[in-house]
């Protein structure tokens, strides 16, 4: 083992996430494992879904004072799990996560994803962009941003999605979000980054699917428009939903006025799904996930 894996880790916050069985004595058998480890509870979120018998827990750990390394730390809580069947992962304050931005030719939800980072808003390291169109370099550009321009057509698709992975592995990337990339990722891209696609779009799917969906929803008569972010899987805008928000519209409402709403919703509910990711709020079981309200206490 190497011994710096062995260095007592820094006073930060540790997050772990965990999923199990739903079974008597689990909230005092874990929180007596990190109290036994000199950890400070921060928050400690707690939801049972009783018609699964499942138990999900989101506990935040102060680590000043924890004489322990990280290995250490994942080994011991190892010994724990087991028994308890427990589905868990670890996430470390000081480690501050690599993403990607993937954008078509729609430039609203890249620029407010870009100017919240810059604000301080989401705490990530935004490493690059990739695009199928060389439209919104500038924006890249603004932002100080690597920016990839890799076009694609249906005879290049399989060679441009390896150069997008290849950029995405060099980058050790950890969250990819699809900021109205307008193009279908094959199944083999999916799965290869599970739980780590974030994709936005309106709500009218399934309903007005295609081109110029505002005016097909103008046509109809819509009295609600929003947007809906998932995680990406194969099956297309079927993912487990990480947030969605609804505004209502009336019949005043033109095409150009349910775009420009539309808009809104989609950069709201899109800083939202990627933010409750950022700070590890997020459970995925099955095809839902269960987030966690924010409870950060100036950590």
């Amino acid at each position: 083992m190497n011994t710096s894996q062995l260095i007592t880790m820094k006073p930060q916050i540790v997050t772990f996430l965990i999923k199990c069985p739903d079974q008597k004595g689990l909230l005092a058998k874990i929180t007596n494992f990190f109290y036994e480890r000199s950890f400070n509870i921060v928050s400690c979120q707690q939801y049972v879904n009783a018609t699964e018998n499942t138990y999900f827990m989101r506990i935040r750990l102060d680590a000043e004072g924890a004489e322990i390394s990280r290995v250490v730390l994942e080994n011991s809580f190892v010994e724990l799990s087991e028994p308890l069947q427990i589905d868990w992962s670890v996430y470390y304050g000081d480690d501050r996560q690599n993403v990607a931005i993937m954008v078509s030719h729609t430039s609203h939800n890249l620029y407010d994803l870009l100017s919240r980072n810059k604000e301080g808003l989401l705490d990530c390291n935004v490493k690059l962009i990739i695009s199928n169109h060389d439209k919104l370099r500038h924006i890249a550009e603004m932002f100080n941003v690597p920016y990839y321009y890799l076009p694609v057509t249906k005879d290049t698709k399989e060679a441009q999605e390896a150069q997008v992975m290849k950029l995405l592995d060099d980058n050790e990337i950890d969250l990819t979000i699809m900021a109205r990339y307008m193009q279908i990722l094959s199944s083999n891209f999916i799965n290869k980054y599970p739980e780590r696609i974030i994709n936005i779009h309106h709500s009218f799917l399934p309903a007005f699917q295609g081109a110029n969906p505002y005016k097909k929803a103008y046509e109809r008569g819509v009295k609600l428009i929003g947007a809906t972010a998932h995680y990406a899987t194969e099956d297309l805008d079927e993912g487990p939903i990480i947030e969605q928000d609804v505004e209502p519209v009336t019949h005043e409402s033109t095409p150009f006025t349910l775009k420009r709403i539309g808009a809104d919703i989609e950069k709201l509910v899109l800083a939202r799904a990627v933010k409750n990711h950022l700070n590890h709020q997020i459970i995925v079981s099955g095809n839902r996930a269960i987030v966690f309200p924010k409870q950060e206490n100036n950590f």
